[in-house]
């Protein structure tokens, strides 16, 4: 895999999509449809998906390409493959309130090595450079070249005052409960795979999900913060989060900057 063209090429491609949602999300009103899992998808999530896929198959055809919104690619099996949610945090998206990304991702034997996570409403583009390293671009995001970055690298965590980041639209009680086992200095609530890099920049030390996610939702985020030294285990056992996965449902999990002892489920 040419990483420098794969690069370029997913910073390009989020960064269109980003336009063309940002074109949905800021008109007079936009239809609501129902998938048959009965989670919400717009004409935004599908517009952008269909820019995604086009620009990586005619860049990569040889890749196994998986994508949230064509239930044809999910049958594909691999360890290897490019994973894409044209649009995480739908609800975010559909209540306006500006916590969306588009994520792409490639794993490589199971594990996510490059991902671009872009938040058009925030103005954040964070990815993995060709070496794995993950940086944020400070803008104007010109897609015909990255401008100025910055590395981003996970907090020299402090256990005896953790900052927690969790879900906008799908807290619960059970996380409340295993939040609760440390030593919190604060918390904060971040919608889509935003919560993966506030870990990544240093803004938190913890994100645990006790929830369902796909594997589409989590790859960009998790591949960026493990370019910024930090990790993503499962709740269960704490091993490491893989990829490629039967039907691409995750376990529970916990994405921590290595310095957090992590407490048992």
């Amino acid at each position: 895999m040419d990483y420098t063209a794969l690069v370029d090429t997913m910073r390009r491609l989020a960064l269109e999509a980003g336009d063309v949602i940002m074109e949905i999300y800021n008109s007079d009103d936009f239809d609501v449809k129902v998938k048959s899992d009965e989670s919400p998808v717009t004409a935004a999530d599908e517009a952008a998906d269909a820019l995604i896929s086009a620009g990586l198959r005619a860049a990569f055809p040889d890749v196994m390409l998986v994508t949230e919104e064509q239930a044809a690619s999910h049958t594909q099996s691999g360890d290897t493959f490019l994973i894409v949610d044209p649009l995480d945090g739908t609800k975010e998206f559909i209540h306006r309130r500006g916590d969306f990304t588009v994520n792409i991702a490639l794993v490589e034997n199971g594990v996510p090595t490059r991902g671009v996570v872009y938040a058009p409403a925030r103005n954040r583009l964070f990815y993995t450079t060709a070496d794995g390293q993950s940086v944020e671009e400070t803008g104007p995001f010109d897609k015909a070249a990255p401008g100025a970055t910055s590395p981003i690298s996970v907090a020299d965590s402090d256990n005896a005052a953790l900052m927690v980041v969790a879900s906008k639209s799908h807290r619960d009680q059970a996380t409340d409960d295993y939040i609760n086992k440390y030593a919190v200095k604060d918390m904060k609530s971040a919608g889509s795979s935003l919560k993966f890099c506030l870990v990544a920049t240093g803004e938190a030390d913890i994100y645990p999900r006790l929830g369902r996610t796909m594997e589409w939702d989590t790859a960009a985020g998790h591949a960026v913060l493990a370019g910024a030294g930090g990790e993503v285990v499962r709740f269960d056992d704490l091993t490491p989060l893989r990829y490629g996965k039967d039907t691409y449902a995750n376990p529970f999990f916990i994405a921590h900057a290595p310095g957090v002892t992590l407490q048992e489920s």
